[in-house]
């Protein structure tokens, strides 16, 4: 399995998320700034770099329709930029409400979200991943 680096993009910030080895876990790893396409590449691909990861996946936030509005259409577009500017693999998916699980785990842990943005946003990337690691986890054989 390759390691994968997620991404939530936000308007301030991007949330990172990476998976473990094994394609079975994903793990918050923090947030970047944002400061526009030409900043904000390269510091994901540093990103990527460090945590040696082989492919790069980025939330989509779709409508709850399934249609793409404007905050798809400017993922999809970063989505295009990584791929311009990286040999790595790019792969855009669906996050509709993965802010909002994020916000519920960390509150059940005793954490205040609206005190930690940046917290948050890299928890949403985990979230994000962690639902792309189970659709691509095999079953068991019976």
């Amino acid at each position: 399995m390759t390691r994968i680096l997620a991404l939530d993009l936000g308007q301030r910030r991007i949330g990172l998320a990476v998976g473990d080895t094994e394609g079975r876990l994903a793990a918050p790893v923090g947030a970047l700034s944002r400061y526009g396409v030409t900043r904000d590449v390269p510091a994901v691909q540093e990103q990527a770099r460090k945590q040696g990861a082989e492919s790069i996946l980025v939330g989509v936030p779709y409508n709850m329709d399934g249609s793409v509005g404007p905050r798809a259409r400017s993922a999809l577009a970063f989505c295009d930029a990584l791929r311009q500017a990286s040999a790595l693999p790019v792969v855009p998916w669906d996050e509709r409400l993965s802010t909002v699980q994020a916000e519920q785990m960390l509150r059940a842990s005793g954490a205040q979200p609206s005190r930690d943005r940046a917290r948050l946003d890299a928890a949403s990337a985990a979230v994000i991943l962690q639902s792309y690691l189970d659709t691509r986890r095999t079953p068991p054989a019976p």
